[in-house]
């Protein structure tokens, strides 16, 4: 997981170009990594011409609902992925708020947070199966 960190008043918009940029090769195939996943989902937040032109130039089919218009549909299942990690990461209270002043800190906590949240999912997912066979 990769987590850009800003100030409470930076709109979004303002780092997502860094957050594309920064991201990790995606794993996959044998051979030479993918260096960008193929088509990014956003909200209406992200509705911007310039947005939408960096994407392209990455290579990249961006699917963002104009504002003002109907939504796309099927949107919300896709990016439920995202709302829920999001609602994972709130449960730990120290992130839901950012008291840290020191970045360093701050971003220590998020990654202790997912490192917990996925050691959680491997405990669940073996108790699941471990229930299956009695």
């Amino acid at each position: 997981m990769y987590v850009l960190t800003s100030g409470a008043n930076v709109p979004d918009i303002s780092r997502a170009i860094d957050l594309l940029d920064g991201y990790p090769p995606i794993a996959g195939r044998r051979g030479r990594p993918h260096r960008r996943f193929d088509v990014p989902l956003a909200d209406t937040g992200y509705d911007s011409e310039a947005f939408r032109q960096a994407c392209r130039e990455r290579g990249m089919q961006p699917i963002i609902p104009r504002r003002k218009t109907s939504r796309i549909k099927g949107l919300g299942k896709l990016r439920y992925v995202l709302e829920q990690t999001i609602a994972l990461l709130h449960q730990f209270r120290r992130l839901a708020i950012r008291w840290e002043r020191r970045l360093d800190i701050h971003d220590g906590l998020v990654s202790l947070a997912c490192a917990l949240i996925c050691c959680r999912r491997l405990i669940q997912s073996g108790q699941q199966r471990s229930c299956q066979h009695l």
